[in-house]
């Protein structure tokens, strides 16, 4: 698997966890309900990243900065939802 480098951008409201390569953007959405509770709402992977792991790096990503800044996350979005289910160690970063 390629060793793909996530970047936060965040505003005031929302954000997104992005992955850039080749001209492809894959991507976690969020919004910021809260200081200490954001909604996972989308993530979306383009076919030039499938089956490559790509999604899960985002969630990955995500859980990580959750712990690192003290928040929890709401996981409306499908594929976050469906990781986190796989990942019981993750259980203290998701509101459910």
């Amino acid at each position: 698997m390629t060793d793909f480098i996530v970047e936060k951008e965040s505003g005031p409201t929302k954000g997104r966890f992005v992955i850039r390569a080749d001209g492809a953007e894959a991507e976690l959405t969020f919004s910021v309900t809260t200081p200490t509770l954001i909604i996972a709402d989308h993530t979306g992977v383009p076919d030039a990243f499938r089956g490559q792991g790509v999604g899960l790096k985002l969630v990955e990503a995500l859980v990580a900065d959750a712990r690192a800044n003290g928040y929890k996350v709401m996981p409306l979005c499908p594929f976050v939802n469906a990781t986190r289910k796989k990942h019981p160690e993750w259980a203290d970063v998701f509101a459910v």
